[in-house]
C-alpha cells in the first residue's frame, strides 16, 4: 500500500501537475519506482476529517543536498515559476524550521495517474 505524503502548501501545484519535485526533511527510505500518494494533509486531521488524495505519485530519484544548493530550475519545478531560490528557501526555511544549511531529500517524481 504506498505511503501519502502530505502537499497542503503546494495543493494547486499537484493539481495543476505543475510541480514534479519536492523538498522533504524525511523520507529517506523513499526509493526510485516507489509510489505514493501526494495528499491535501495527513497528518493532525480533526475528528470526521479523511485523507483527501489528490494524486498517485512515483518517486524517479531521491537525493540529499544542502538547501541553499536549490536552483531557478528547480524553483520552477517546485511550482513556484515567480519565485527566486533565495524567496523559496526562505519559504521553506518559515515553515520547515530549518536553514539554507539544512539537509534535505530532493524527490523528484512523476504522475501515475492520468489527468
Amino acid at each position: 500500500m504506498p505511503r501519502n505524503m502530505s502537499f497542503s502548501l503546494t495543493t494547486d501545484q499537484i493539481r495543476n501537475r505543475t510541480k514534479d519535485v519536492t523538498r522533504r526533511l524525511g523520507w529517506r527510505g523513499l526509493m526510485k519506482g516507489q509510489k505514493f500518494w501526494a495528499c491535501v494533509k495527513c497528518m493532525g486531521l480533526k475528528p470526521g476529517e479523511k485523507v483527501e488524495r489528490l494524486a498517485l505519485l512515483e518517486c524517479v530519484s531521491n537525493t540529499r543536498e544542502m538547501l541553499y544548493k536549490i536552483t531557478a530550475e528547480d524553483v520552477r519545478r517546485e511550482g513556484f515559476p515567480g519565485m527566486s531560490p533565495g524567496e523559496f528557501m526562505a519559504m521553506f526555511c518559515k515553515h520547515m524550521d530549518a536553514t539554507a544549511r539544512t539537509i534535505v531529500h530532493r524527490i523528484e517524481f512523476k504522475y501515475v495517474d492520468p489527468v
